[in-house]
């Protein structure tokens, strides 16, 4: 077995999962691959069964993340396509998407290298039609720039223009994602294998702006109807281009895209109970 790793910024936060990673992997006989900026951040040094200064290439069976949310979305984007499941340890706050705690770790890699883990596949939303496009495991929002003038958003289905919202922006989810942005926002959350997309508005200056699942077919399009003030717009947090006055972006549901491991009985309704209860004392 040959697995990437991915770890977050913080070097000394992982440095115990990342050497019962490595104990793992030599009784596994798997070789991990570490690109050149994670080669840089542990210091280390050539030695059996490692790959170091390496891409990130598809030619791998797994790839272990040893972060948070962001570090697991970054993942799921780069293998989003191919059949290579993320194992993924949570470092972050909350760690929606991860497979296991911190404190299981030297046990789940036995585990992960054993192949034992399901396989949950989870839809991305993709950004225009061509091959190649950029794809959103949790969201796409369309938002003001910071200081600029409140939005004025068209959203529509096809030819069919739904209504337009004087807001601070839209954001455009997955099931996945409807517990991030869109649940901030107010918007609907969707259990994992529901097929569609939720849009929600962020502070809308309206009474009658409502949050709506677009079906898994619409392609959806999102206008900035501004005549002077460009739109941000980011994919799962992250910059992407801006949308001049006028300009539209179009999104389209895309599903079984991104493979996710999980723990064998997990299920969204635990996930949802064990991470949120977290935050609200339950």
């Amino acid at each position: 077995m040959r697995a990437t790793v991915i770890t977050h910024r913080r070097p000394d936060d992982t440095a115990g999962a990342l050497a019962a990673l490595l104990d793992a992997a030599r009784e596994s006989a798997c070789t991990l691959r570490f690109d050149p900026e994670e080669t840089r951040k542990h210091g280390l040094r050539p030695a059996e069964g490692l790959e170091l200064e390496a891409p990130m290439g598809h030619d791998v069976d797994l790839c272990v993340v040893l972060g948070g949310d962001g570090s697991i979305l970054t993942a799921l984007r780069h293998y989003a396509g191919t059949t290579v499941p993320t194992f993924a340890v949570n470092f972050g706050e909350l760690g929606f998407l991860a497979t296991i705690e911190p404190e299981e770790a030297a046990g789940g890699f036995r585990r992960a290298f054993a192949g034992e883990f399901e396989r949950l596949m989870l839809p991305t939303i993709g950004l225009g039609s061509h091959d190649g496009a950029p794809q959103a495991i949790n969201d796409v929002s369309v938002h003001r720039k910071p200081g600029a003038r409140v939005a004025q958003l068209a959203y529509a289905v096809g030819a069919q223009e739904i209504g337009r919202v004087r807001c601070d922006g839209v954001v455009v989810s997955t099931p996945a994602g409807s517990t991030g942005y869109n649940l901030a926002n107010g918007g609907p959350v969707m259990a994992w294998g529901v097929e569609g997309m939720a849009v929600s508005f962020i502070a809308p200056h309206s009474l009658t702006a409502r949050a709506l699942v677009a079906a898994p077919g619409d392609v959806l399009t999102v206008s900035n109807r501004s005549r002077e003030e460009p739109v941000e717009g980011a994919i799962d947090g992250r910059p992407m281009r801006a949308v001049a006055p006028g300009a539209s972006v179009d999104l389209r549901f895309q599903l079984d895209r991104a493979c996710l491991a999980q723990v064998p009985g997990s299920s969204f309704y635990g996930r949802l109970r064990e991470k949120f209860g977290r935050l609200t004392g339950l």
